[in-house]
């Protein structure tokens, strides 16, 4: 018969040695950027066999990908951000405001740890496809999440005043205030600091649903070339 712990024991080795692996490229891909990394020099970092890191990622921007979405998840658990405990705080706590710190928290908490790998792997993007195409699942999937956290608020009876207000405009204007691209562009442009940013995203959130976008004006739009 076959000994029940080895597959368990071969599991938590597999385990061990991915994260080991993300660690090192993390390290290397903020270091040295993109280029600068090999997957040989990861290997090295790791202190694995160069074979381990092909078979297990096979390239690079597969390798970066997986880093990039451990470190948003914060660990290698198979379970995505719309079921991680801080998003179901957001979308369960009593009250408004505990949704909307919650959400703001979890949010931040979350770029901060993710920034600097995520910006090496969105300047790759502009030559590697599955990058590139990575980064806007993201994007899509930012905007989903959101989505569903303002139709729960409204379910739950907890947008203010019981105002009918466009959920469709809370959706767009919050995946772009919560969104790892405007974190990174307030951290370069304002030289802000995580904890300010969850000051500022936290008051974002807020004056959201303080404000009337009954009739928001429309976007701007180019003139159309004759």
């Amino acid at each position: 018969m076959s000994d029940p712990v080895k597959p368990d024991l071969r599991a938590a080795r597999v385990a061990e040695t991915e994260e080991k692996i993300l660690g090192a490229a993390v390290e290397l891909f903020v270091r040295h950027g993109y280029a600068g990394t090999t997957l040989a020099a990861v290997a090295d970092r790791a202190r694995v066999g160069a074979r381990t890191v092909y078979v297990r990622f096979g390239t690079k921007a597969a390798l970066l990908k997986r880093a990039v979405d451990v470190a948003f998840a914060g660990d290698t658990a198979p379970v995505d951000v719309r079921h991680r405990d801080w998003f179901t705080r957001a979308e369960t706590a009593p009250s408004a405001a505990e949704r909307l710190a919650a959400l703001a928290t979890g949010s931040s908490r979350m770029l901060a740890r993710a920034g600097d790998v995520l910006a090496v792997a969105l300047e790759a993007a502009a030559t590697e496809p599955e990058l590139a195409a990575a980064a806007q699942a993201g994007r899509e999937a930012t905007r989903a999440n959101i989505a569903a956290f303002w139709a729960k608020m409204a379910d739950d009876g907890l947008l203010p005043g019981g105002r009918d207000l466009d959920l469709d405009w809370l959706t767009d204007t919050a995946a772009l205030l919560v969104h790892a691209e405007t974190y990174l562009l307030a951290r370069s442009m304002m030289g802000w600091t995580p904890a300010a940013h969850e000051r500022w995203l936290t008051a974002s959130l807020h004056a959201l649903i303080s404000a009337d976008p009954a009739s928001p004006p429309p976007p701007t739009r180019p003139a159309e070339a004759p």
